[in-house]
């Protein structure tokens, strides 16, 4: 059983924003998939089906970001799971250019509330992440504007490209080996050429 998370926040608010890129990827990922996320429960919009013959349980927490660790871990608990093998979250991160993705088996929050609640509430840092690249903040904002800022029309084909190979990326960690979805997913990506 694999437990696979998008972060984000719930809300026409905060459609298209820099923090909802787990949402956006984990909503691509259910169209892959053809699991409908229409069950509420574990304080999340939820949905059941199989990957490669694997069972999945997709999850878009609805506790807000900062509170990611609670919808998490009630579904980490109720299916015992074992994060370290068998969570995925999928999330944005700021270090990394926008459309460019980093999977990795684990690491510290880096500053990231969402992935500071869920270590916290999971008691550790082993699970699996696929990043998505938003770019560095100018040194003129604030983190908080700029992560619940709008995804800009320059940076948006990049970034939908990126929600795809991030779903594609969760895809791939269900059935294949980690060093072999890292090298595939960690190379850097040229920018989808403008129209």
């Amino acid at each position: 059983m694999y437990i696979i998370a998008g972060l984000g926040n719930p809300g026409s608010r905060y459609e298209k924003t820099r923090h909802n890129c787990g949402f956006e990827a984990i909503d691509l990922l259910a169209e892959r998939c053809g699991i409908s996320l229409k069950d509420r429960k574990f304080k999340s919009l939820c949905g059941n089906g199989v990957i490669d013959g694997q069972k999945v349980l997709l999850m878009k927490p609805l506790t807000y970001m900062n509170l990611s660790g609670e919808a998490v871990q009630a579904a980490a608990a109720f299916y015992k799971i074992d994060p370290a093998k068998e969570l995925i979250v999928l999330y944005d991160d700021i270090s990394l250019e926008p459309g460019q993705l980093r999977v990795r088996a684990k690491g510290s929050a880096g500053g990231h509330n969402g992935i500071r609640s869920i270590i916290r509430m999971l008691g550790t840092e082993q699970f699996l992440r696929v990043k998505i690249g938003t770019g560095a903040k100018p040194a003129d904002m604030d983190l908080a504007d700029y992560v619940l800022g709008r995804i800009p029309l320059s940076e948006r084909a990049d970034m939908a490209a990126a929600f795809d190979r991030a779903s594609k990326a969760a895809v791939d960690l269900v059935t294949e080996p980690l060093d072999r979805v890292m090298n595939e997913y960690n190379r850097k990506i040229e920018k989808v050429p403008e129209a």
